[in-house]
C-alpha cells in the first residue's frame, strides 16, 4: 500500500508535473517546474507545503519556475549534475546510482543521458513509481537533442530493467501522436490495437494517459521492441542491431 499521496496537475501545452506528499512527515516534493504559478496552484489546492524540488534536466518546460518556486516555498532543490547547461537554484546535485531519502525511503537516481547529456529519473522503489521525465513516455521516448541513439537505447535498457508493475510518470501528454505512429511500424500488435482505443476515450474524456507501467511499454511501445520480429520485417532490417533499428525508429517518428 502507498505511503505517499501522488497529485499530477498539467501546465503549458502538454507537460505534467507532479506532486508526491508523505502524510506521516508532511514532506512534499515537486518533479520538475515551468511554471512556478502551476505548481504553487496545485499547492494550494491540495494545502501541502513545499518541501523539495526534483528536477530531472535542464531545458526550460521543465525548469524555467524553480527558482521562482524556491524562493515562494523555501524549498530544497535537487538535480542533475550539470553536464551541458547550468540549471539555476540547484542546491544538490546528483549522478548515476546516487540516492537520497524522501519520507524515509529510498529514492534512486538513475542517469538516462539521451534527450539531454544531463537527464536523470528519480525510482521508488518502495511506491513501485519512476518518474522519466522526458526518456520514456506512454508510448515513445524523448527526442534525441545532445546524444545519439545508442546512448538512448541504453537509457531506456535502465528503466525496462525495473520492475514490470512500475508506474512510468512521464513529463508530457504527448500519447495520441504517439500511438499513431506506433501503429505504423507495429501495425499488428494486438496490444498496441487495444491500447489506442483506451488512449483514444481517455482524451476524448479529457483525462490523462500517465501514468502507465513498464509493462504496458514493453508490450506496446515501439522504442522498446527494437528486438521484435515484426517491426524488423517491416523496417526491412532483419538482421540489423536493436541500436540500429531503434535509431531507424526514432528517424521515423521525427519526420512522421
Amino acid at each position: 500500500m502507498s505511503q505517499l499521496n501522488i497529485h499530477q496537475y498539467p501546465y503549458m501545452s502538454d507537460n505534467y508535473g507532479v506532486l508526491l506528499h508523505s502524510p506521516k512527515t508532511g514532506e512534499t516534493a515537486c518533479i520538475d517546474c515551468g511554471d512556478a504559478s502551476a505548481t504553487l496552484a496545485a499547492l494550494a489546492q491540495q494545502g501541502w507545503a513545499l518541501t523539495e524540488i526534483w528536477v530531472t534536466h535542464h531545458h526550460a518546460d521543465h525548469t524555467a519556475g524553480v527558482v521562482e518556486l524556491k524562493d515562494a516555498t523555501g524549498a530544497t532543490v535537487i538535480g542533475p549534475k550539470p553536464l551541458s547547461q547550468e540549471i539555476a537554484g540547484l542546491d544538490k546535485t546528483l549522478e548515476d546510482g546516487d540516492t537520497f531519502q524522501f519520507s524515509g525511503m529510498e529514492v534512486q537516481t538513475l542517469h538516462t543521458p539521451g534527450h539531454t547529456k544531463d537527464m536523470i529519473n528519480f525510482y521508488l522503489p518502495e511506491e513501485n513509481i519512476v518518474f522519466t521525465g522526458d526518456t520514456l513516455f506512454t508510448i515513445g521516448c524523448g527526442r534525441l537533442f545532445e546524444c545519439d541513439a545508442a546512448t538512448m537505447y541504453a537509457s531506456l535498457a535502465k528503466l525496462t530493467a525495473l520492475p514490470a508493475a512500475t508506474l512510468v510518470y512521464s513529463s508530457h501528454e504527448y500519447t495520441l501522436a504517439n500511438v499513431k505512429f506506433a501503429l505504423s511500424v507495429d501495425p499488428k500488435n494486438q496490444a498496441l490495437i487495444a491500447r489506442a482505443k483506451t488512449v483514444e476515450s481517455l482524451r476524448a474524456d479529457g483525462k490523462p494517459t500517465v501514468p502507465s507501467s513498464i509493462q504496458e511499454e514493453l508490450d506496446t511501445n515501439p522504442f522498446l521492441r527494437a528486438d521484435d520480429e515484426q517491426i524488423r520485417e517491416l523496417l526491412d532490417m532483419r538482421q540489423a542491431s536493436s541500436e540500429e533499428v531503434f535509431a531507424e525508429i526514432r528517424h521515423r517518428k521525427d519526420n512522421f
